[in-house]
């Protein structure tokens, strides 16, 4: 497994990591489009999206992680295949070497 899986599980969880100034701008631009929306902005309505925003970054942190086991998984097995060969041919040559 390379760095880019680790990077891309990282930004994932960056994304979901909103500072309270982050948060505050984020509510003033919720408020804002709902009023431009002639709608009016709620607690409730800022929570939505706050927890979609939440939910989305989750997806894509789940992904990476995934992928990065897939990868991991993988090239655990190939390693070990490629142990249990060389294992094979080294008893291989003992056998050669001893009859």
């Amino acid at each position: 497994m390379d760095n880019q899986d680790y990077n891309r599980a990282e930004n994932a969880v960056d994304k979901v990591k909103w500072t309270v100034q982050d948060y505050a701008e984020r509510a003033k631009d919720y408020i804002r489009e709902q009023r431009d929306r002639n709608q009016e902005p709620t607690a409730d309505g800022w929570m939505e999206r706050a927890k979609d925003n939440v939910s989305d970054a989750w997806e894509d942190t789940k992904d990476a992680v995934s992928d990065a086991w897939e990868k991991t998984k993988n090239w655990a097995d190939d390693a070990w295949d490629a142990t249990k060969d060389a294992a094979h041919d080294a008893k291989n040559e003992i056998d050669k070497a001893t009859n």
